[in-house]
């Protein structure tokens, strides 16, 4: 039977991406509050979801290959900080402000992709350690 940090770090990873994705995911809603057509209004909802639709399949990778999708983790968030804190900084002026903005919107993500990593190193090495 598996421990319970092992079992904590198989599974706070997955749950923490899921929560990443819904919060991601929120930031489409305020396509409904415009003056547009219904059939308009899914369309853009729709599209305001493909970041959402990407990290889930990002995750289903996770969730079978963990350190191919540790690493790509990782990288979505480290790639989008630029962009992240670049709109921000123009919209607000205040760089503690973009900053805020680029920790809640990406830094989540490369949390996540090394959780991914240390559990999938963490299981590598504890079976070579029984295993010797």
């Amino acid at each position: 039977m598996k421990s319970k940090p092992y079992k904590l770090l198989y599974w706070l990873p997955r749950i923490l991406a899921i929560i990443a994705i819904l919060f991601v995911s929120m930031f489409a809603l305020d396509t409904f509050e415009s003056g547009l057509s219904p059939w308009k209004q899914l369309m853009a909802y729709m599209m305001r979801l493909i970041p959402s639709y990407l990290l889930v399949a990002l995750l289903i990778l996770a969730w079978h290959r963990e350190v191919v999708g540790g690493v790509l983790f990782i990288v979505v968030g480290l790639a989008f900080s630029p962009a992240v804190f670049m709109h921000n900084y123009h919209l607000n002026q205040s760089v503690c402000t973009s900053l805020g903005c680029v920790g809640v919107l990406t830094f989540p993500f490369v949390v996540i992709g090394g959780l991914f990593l240390v559990h999938h190193f963490k299981k590598k090495f504890s079976k070579r350690k029984y295993h010797s």
